[in-house]
């Protein structure tokens, strides 16, 4: 079944469409929905099927997938992620919400994809009012990974429409929130405390250390 458009307002996001896409995650679709970043494909966190699906859009295989977590806050983080010291903590209360991943040893909690153990996993908390809506609603986090193509930047990754028209056959439900960025976010790695850069994108970590 073809996806549906769903236009929600970026500012004051109303909880009747809200409902709406998370109805859809719940079901175990996979949607496209806007961040603060770059437009990002997503499903329910708990849900297998769904994250087979999302990686077999993507073209990536479960177990080998960099999927990022979309938290709506720091509350779920130690769940998911392991050994996150106070220093730490002090520069993602800092930085989050923002355009950042930050990368953590995985917590014997975080889900197995592909039936793999995972070592580490990617924590995000968009400054996007849809994006952390969409999760408080949901109840629990979104496996997420961006339609942004790193090889080079794509007309398709900002414009909603554009989305929809190339997505439509593959996933659920797009949310259109407005036009998205082409920068992804800034990645870093946090498993040895060092705040390694592994990726430059919009966020610049410098500002909160």
């Amino acid at each position: 079944m073809a996806a549906t458009l769903l236009r929600i307002h970026p500012d004051n996001p109303p909880q009747n469409r809200l409902l709406q896409a998370v109805d859809v995650l719940r079901n175990g679709g996979v949607i496209i929905y806007p961040t603060d970043t770059v437009y990002g494909l997503g499903c329910d966190i708990h849900n297998a099927k769904a994250v087979e699906k999302l990686c077999r859009i993507k073209g990536i295989h479960p177990d080998k997938a960099n999927l990022s977590f979309i938290c709506s806050d720091l509350s779920h983080i130690t769940d998911y992620a392991h050994g996150i010291t106070t220093p730490v903590y002090k520069v993602l209360k800092k930085a989050l919400p923002g355009p950042f991943t930050f990368i953590f040893e995985a917590s014997p909690k975080a889900p197995r994809y592909g039936g793999v153990k995972r070592k580490t996993v990617g924590i995000r908390v968009p400054d996007n009012n849809i994006c952390t809506s969409l999760v408080r609603e949901l109840g629990n986090p979104i496996v997420s990974t961006s339609i942004h193509d790193d090889d080079e930047l794509l007309e398709y990754s900002t414009d909603p429409d554009l989305i929809f028209e190339k997505y439509r056959p593959l996933v659920d439900l797009v949310i259109d929130g407005g036009f998205g960025n082409n920068i992804a976010s800034t990645v870093v790695d946090c498993t040895n405390e060092d705040f390694d850069i592994i990726r430059q994108g919009a966020g610049d970590i410098e500002q909160y250390l």
